[in-house]
């Protein structure tokens, strides 16, 4: 091989190393954390319950199903829930979802704080005390910006946040220390450190891309030394 290639693929090995040296220990480092975080507990599932399992039978549903039906434009689907101790009958359209008291057939009205706290309570797994509920216009970037939520979080170890929807009630999400963790090498692994869900963005394939050539020119490399090595026998063989 030509040896302008080597020096020029040296040269090239040496630069590619000094500007890909720390996004590559944190891609090595993310993976290494996000493979020994199990998937369950990035989700919250052993801290809180995203749903609980319905109470009421279908005799606790008495309202004219009917009627209910006739207050939604375009209805798709029909689900028997409950909130606390009251049941609800929640009809999906293709916008939204409307909920409506199971006992009486009128829209469920809007939970209450105190309602909205012991609801969370309700699906917590762990023994742990309130620490603050806030309704919000617009949630953290955690939650995706969801609009129109309360954020109820405890005082455990984990910083556990539950997320409920202000008109229902009902259980978005559960956040944790875990998560934010995981969401933390996530952005770095993916190189998208605003949202955080673009796993296409031009600088991960640039650097990517970079990271190819990288490696091309550590094999070329490796290939002059082996050249270099057999060289060096041929002369003292001979």
């Amino acid at each position: 091989m030509n040896k302008r290639i080597f020096k020029h693929a040296r040269k090239i090995h040496k630069w590619l190393g000094y500007i890909l040296a720390l996004q590559i220990f944190a891609w090595l480092l993310g993976g290494l954390v996000m493979s020994a975080i199990p998937l369950d507990k990035v989700h919250g599932k052993h801290l809180a319950l995203r749903s609980l399992e319905n109470p009421f039978t279908q005799v606790d549903y008495p309202t004219s199903l009917d009627n209910i039906v006739s207050q939604v434009a375009q209805p798709i689907q029909i689900n028997y829930t409950h909130f606390l101790t009251t049941p609800i009958i929640t009809v999906t359209s293709e916008n939204e979802e409307h909920n409506f008291n199971g006992l009486t057939g009128r829209p469920f009205i809007t939970p209450s704080k105190a309602q909205i706290i012991a609801n969370a309570q309700a699906h917590l797994l762990i023994d742990a005390k309130v620490n603050a509920a806030t309704k919000l216009d617009m949630g953290p970037r955690e939650i995706g910006y969801k609009k129109n939520i309360w954020q109820v979080s405890f005082d455990d170890s984990f910083n556990t946040t539950l997320y409920l929807w202000a008109d229902s009630g009902k259980v978005i999400t559960v956040r944790s220390t875990i998560w934010r963790i995981f969401d933390f090498f996530w952005m770095l692994h993916i190189m998208d450190y605003d949202e955080r869900e673009d796993f296409n963005n031009p600088l991960l394939i640039s650097f990517s891309a970079t990271s190819v050539l990288f490696c091309l020119t550590g094999i070329t490399l490796l290939l002059q030394n082996i050249r270099l090595r057999r060289h060096k026998r041929k002369k003292l063989s001979n």
